[in-house]
């Protein structure tokens, strides 16, 4: 039998398509072996991309006045004294405005004319209370771009967080104590709450519109009036606040804001008309409060400053630990009173987080807080920013290391990197003393009883983090924390429904949820 005849191979030839398409491969190819390698996604100060600038137009705050009064009875009037103070620019230290420094006239005034407005104001139903606190909150959200871009040009802080943080929060707080406004006998609080009278509000720089919505909301909706004094450093936003007033057709002399610096804020805390006094800000000023209303009727709620500890367990998800450690220490440049400024890492795990970290902050943008890739802006002023470079150089003058991200900082205005140093021990000024800036400590611990007895180690009690995948950890761990607020896998999250406020040196009462309407009612 005859084998089979093998069946010739056949070649067939490519197409023109086959031709061009295998021309373009060894093309690419050659293109790729003649580029340079690329950067090394873990090695620190190497950035895999590039950001063209993306600026927000200044023009979208609208127009800045060369020169405010204050906002008293309904009318922008002009201040009693010859004294101005002038707000700069913190990303180039330029002048933006001059307003007037409120005197005990001006307090005075201020305080008789939310006195007068009262009756009126806490007589209305709070459905018609509501209306009001609806109406600017829709207000703000029609213009939170303009409120944005203002907030970021006083402040200094990125306009990604002014407007995806600051201002949606601010409209929320309306919103919410809006709700609250008729329903106050269903708080918890007896069958018939009644309002305290005038309240007296001294509100911080680092969040000047959001503190000023976490105060102004609660005490309209449970029928009070206000007097506020903005931080001198940033009026503007709380000015245009009385704009939106107006245009919400508020009463006359309910809202009423005062501005100046410590002396306008110790005048309006001290003056004998005010039932109430709301103060944020420092633990010095906050006492000085306390003391000199002692043994009077007035009531007194206190935010004030804070040391966090922000503890990593051996189990926690490493990179996500790690946004969560960026987030509490370099949101608003680490300008927040609950910043996660105390990094506690169990031992097992510490070069692993630090080497994660330090490839995160590598790719941290500083720089112009109007352009929309920045991460991190400018220091509020520059008393702030001396407060910093001092606590930073003591740090290492008392052994620790210190290090930052190649980062070019701007020539002009108020910077400062971000900086983590290591090596820290708990009797060292930069984990004891509040620094209020991009600056980060870092601690060990080897068992949970450590941690805890290391994170209450301080003065402050006002929050901390807590990162592991054991739910039983977490319950356990929060339970023994001395802080008003505990996060779980997650830091710096606020929403109007929950409560806000701390223990020992960072203050007394809270601001947020239901628990907030208790600060300005009688019960």
């Amino acid at each position: 039998m005859t084998p089979p005849t093998p069946a010739k191979a056949t070649t067939k030839a490519p197409s023109k398509a086959a031709e061009k398409a295998a021309e373009k491969a060894a093309a690419q190819a050659a293109q790729a072996a003649q580029a340079p390698a690329a950067p090394d996604a873990a090695a620190p100060g190497r950035k895999l991309f590039g950001y063209a600038p993306a600026p927000e137009s200044r023009a979208a705050a609208g127009e800045i006045a060369s020169r405010y009064g204050h906002y008293i009875d309904g009318e922008s009037v002009e201040g009693s004294g010859r004294e101005t103070l002038t707000t700069v620019d913190p990303a180039t230290g330029l002048p933006l405005a001059e307003f007037a420094q409120g005197t005990a006239k001006d307090v005075d005034r201020a305080v008789r004319a939310a006195r007068d407005a009262f009756p009126g104001w806490s007589a209305l139903p709070g459905g018609e209370r509501a209306k009001y606190l609806f109406r600017i909150a829709r207000i703000i959200q029609e213009r939170s771009r303009e409120l944005a871009v203002l907030e970021c040009i006083d402040n200094g802080k990125p306009i990604r967080e002014t407007r995806d943080v600051d201002l949606p929060l601010v409209a929320a707080h309306f919103f919410y104590y809006a709700g609250w406004a008729d329903k106050l006998e269903f708080a918890g609080f007896g069958a018939n709450p009644r309002p305290l009278g005038v309240a007296a509000q001294v509100i911080p720089w680092n969040f000047p519109l959001l503190m000023l919505a976490w105060k102004i909301a609660p005490a309209l909706a449970t029928g009070n009036t206000v007097v506020l004094k903005p931080a001198e450093t940033t009026p503007l936003t709380a000015l245009r606040f009385a704009e939106i007033c107006r245009q919400a057709g508020l009463p006359r002399g309910v809202v009423n804001i005062v501005t100046g610096d410590g002396r306008t804020g110790a005048a309006l805390t001290a003056h004998p008309g005010v039932d109430k006094v709301a103060f944020t800000g420092s633990t010095e000023v906050g006492r000085s409060i306390a003391r000199s209303l002692a043994g009077s009727r007035t009531r007194l709620s206190l935010e004030l400053g804070g040391k966090a500890a922000n503890i990593v367990y051996d189990d926690a998800p490493i990179d996500q630990a790690v946004e969560g450690i960026v987030d509490g220490i370099f949101f608003n440049q680490g300008q927040v009173c609950c910043a996660g400024s105390r990094l506690l890492v169990q031992e097992s795990v510490h070069d692993e987080v630090m080497e994660a970290l330090k490839r995160r902050m590598a790719t941290l943008r500083v720089g112009d807080p109007l352009d929309k890739n920045t991460d991190v802006g400018a220091i509020n002023s520059a008393a702030q920013l001396a407060r910093i470079r001092e606590l930073a150089d003591a740090g290492e003058a008392e052994g620790a290391q210190r290090w930052s991200p190649d980062c070019e900082l701007p020539a002009t205005g108020y910077w400062f990197a971000p900086t983590v140093f290591t090596g820290v021990s708990a009797t060292h000024r930069i984990a004891r003393e509040e620094i209020f800036g991009p600056v980060l400590s870092v601690l060990t611990f080897r068992t949970p009883e450590e941690a805890v007895a290391k994170a209450n180690n301080t003065p402050y009690g006002l929050s901390a983090g807590v990162w592991t995948e054991k739910g039983s950890r977490i319950l356990w761990t929060a339970a023994r924390l001395r802080a008003g607020v505990v996060w779980s896998n997650t830091f710096n999250k606020f929403d109007p429904t929950s409560p806000f406020g701390g223990y020992k040196e960072s203050g007394y009462g809270r601001e947020g949820g239901r628990h907030g309407l208790e600060a300005y009612l009688d019960v």
